[in-house]
């Protein structure tokens, strides 16, 4: 209303100006047509004045517009969020302060229509802003790649199989393939010593891994999950296995939602497995194979929810309808109900039904991976479940090594000895091992090695491996090529440590592995050993024995 006055008052005034100059004009002495001349001309100017007048009117009329819209959104939206306080605190109890509800999309246009969040399905989450933020997360956010690998991982009453699975997975990728994929490694607990105690053993285990963005790791807040206790039991399940399974769908969710943004394919893992070789490469391939992109889901095993491919496009969809109905049924059954709803016709019968979702799953044989865990994360269940797609694997991988006699104070067991593990012909498969055990190579003639590899392990018995176990060499007697390779007298501390009896440390074994190169300075060599330095909790098994010699 003020700038409609002000434009009046302008014009007023303009035109007051106007006819006291046309006055001033007539009475000097002007003739009447140079006094329209200049009437017209000055009534020109005011037009133009009383136009550009208008625009500003318009103008700031539609800031005032906007800034009465967003007052009005806020009082709507403020109302709204009452709503949401009075209907959540009825729900549980407690009042839930305003500020902490950001989260929450409110429009505040009744005309526009809102499909629900994953806070209409899991209304806890409005409590705290930091419920759907990972409370471990170690790793370099590593984007852009074809195949993100998704390992959930829960606290086993018996036996962990965890660090065994990421060593098979990452040590059958070439160093192309860990450029082109990421493994996240979901801590499926709120226990937070727990979570960071097992981040900081696998920092400890692959440092380089989590480095260069190979592999991430990440926990659930402690305010993810929702009140188990009000569950319904169904299906004939106990209330734990309806928590048990319930829970499970839940991380699968956490875990789709995190990695969704990362490569092109989202695979599902487990955390008690084992990989083929050149399984990625394997699966890459099949699906850039696929003749058409109507496929939602390709089986690399045909266990439970192993080696399960998914376009990262349609990992919305699936989190959706499982969050939906994440306390009816367990996650196969629900993927099983995604594909009936697109394709099956009622009308039809289940052979049709059957026929038209063999598009939507595919399968891949031979597997890729094996189920390898005995011992479920559900407490006292134990599940000997293998793939029979998987195959007969090859336990040990032979080399020609040079002619040596071969000793070991471990405990050999049945027919799997060391002299056919050295010869390549088996593995070698001993009791647990203890500090001061060993494994020794004396040669028969001196020899030069240009490099060693030693794989403890092996794709049925994983985690069987040698830990903390050192590589000694016993140089020929050449004690100017031991003063050369030990650089004695030059450096404050030696470059290789010598043992009481003689041999020189040159490695260690990482991860089940053992390889390095042997310094030329050493000259011949008599002998090589493995010594073990502390007691070990498990039996082991010398898989690969590769002692190349120089040429």
């Amino acid at each position: 209303m003020r700038l409609r006055n002000a434009t009046f008052l302008t014009v007023l005034l303009l035109a007051l100006c106007g006819f006291l100059s046309l006055s001033w004009y007539t009475a000097s002495g002007g003739s009447r047509g140079d006094v329209v001349d200049v009437y017209q001309r000055e009534f020109l100017a005011l037009r133009e004045r009383l136009h550009l007048a208008e625009q500003e009117n318009l103008k700031r009329s539609k800031e005032l517009n906007l800034v009465l819209d967003e007052i009005k959104k806020a009082i709507s939206e403020k109302q709204a969020l009452r709503d949401i306080n009075r209907t959540w605190s009825s729900l549980s109890g407690r009042t839930v302060p305003l500020p902490r509800l950001k989260l929450w999309n409110v429009s505040s246009s009744k005309n526009v229509l809102q499909l629900p969040s994953i806070f209409h399905h899991l209304p806890h989450l409005l409590a705290k802003e930091s419920s759907l933020q990972p409370a471990v997360h170690v790793g370099q956010g590593r984007t852009g790649v074809s195949i993100v690998m998704g390992v959930p991982s829960v606290k086993r009453e018996v036996h962990s199989y965890l660090t065994d699975t990421l060593s098979s997975l990452m040590s059958e990728l070439s160093p192309a393939e860990r450029e082109d994929c990421v493994i996240v490694v979901f801590i499926a607990e709120t226990d937070q010593q727990y979570a960071n105690g097992v981040a900081e053993n696998l920092k400890r285990l692959f440092p380089q891994e989590i480095q260069s963005g190979l592999l991430e790791i990440i926990s659930p807040s402690i305010h993810f999950y929702p009140d188990f206790s009000r569950l319904k039991e169904s299906f004939g399940d106990p209330k734990e296995r309806v928590r048990w399974r319930t829970k499970q769908n839940l991380d699968y969710c956490f875990l789709m939602m995190y990695a969704q943004s990362k490569g092109t394919y989202y695979v599902q893992l487990e955390d008690d497995i084992v990989a083929r070789p050149n399984y990625f490469t394997t699966m890459k391939n099949f699906a850039l194979q696929q003749p058409s992109e109507e496929w939602m889901i390709l089986e690399f095993s045909q266990l439970g929810f192993i080696g399960k491919m998914f376009k990262s496009l349609d990992l919305s969809l699936i989190v959706e309808f499982m969050l939906m109905f994440y306390k009816d049924k367990p996650i196969d059954w629900l993927l099983d109900h995604i594909m009936w709803v697109k394709v099956c016709n009622p009308e039809k019968d289940a052979k049709h039904c059957d026929r038209q979702k063999a598009n939507l799953r595919i399968r891949f044989k031979p597997s890729l991976f094996q189920h390898v865990g005995t011992h479920s994360s559900l407490a006292g269940k134990i599940q000997k479940l293998k793939d029979k797609d998987f195959g007969k694997q090859t336990l040990h991988k032979g080399h020609a090594n040079p002619m040596a006699e071969v000793t070991t104070s471990l405990k050999t067991y049945q027919h799997y000895t060391l002299e056919k593990a050295y010869l390549g012909e088996d593995f070698f498969w001993a009791f647990t091992p203890v500090a001061g055990d060993f494994i020794r190579i004396r040669f028969f003639t001196p020899v030069r090695i240009e490099r060693y590899f030693f794989r403890s392990g092996n794709i049925e018995h994983p985690g069987d491996k040698l830990f903390n176990t050192t590589v000694e060499v016993l140089p020929f007697d050449n004690i100017q090529s031991e003063k050369e390779a030990l650089k004695e007298g030059r450096e404050r501390t030696p470059k290789y440590h010598r043992t009481e009896d003689g041999f020189i440390r040159i490695g260690m074994f990482q991860n089940g592995i053992a390889e390095g190169e042997v310094d030329p300075a050493f000259g011949p060599l008599e002998a090589l050993r493995l010594s073990v330095m502390t007691d070990s909790p498990v039996w082991v098994i010398l898989s690969e024995i590769f002692i190349k010699k120089a040429e």
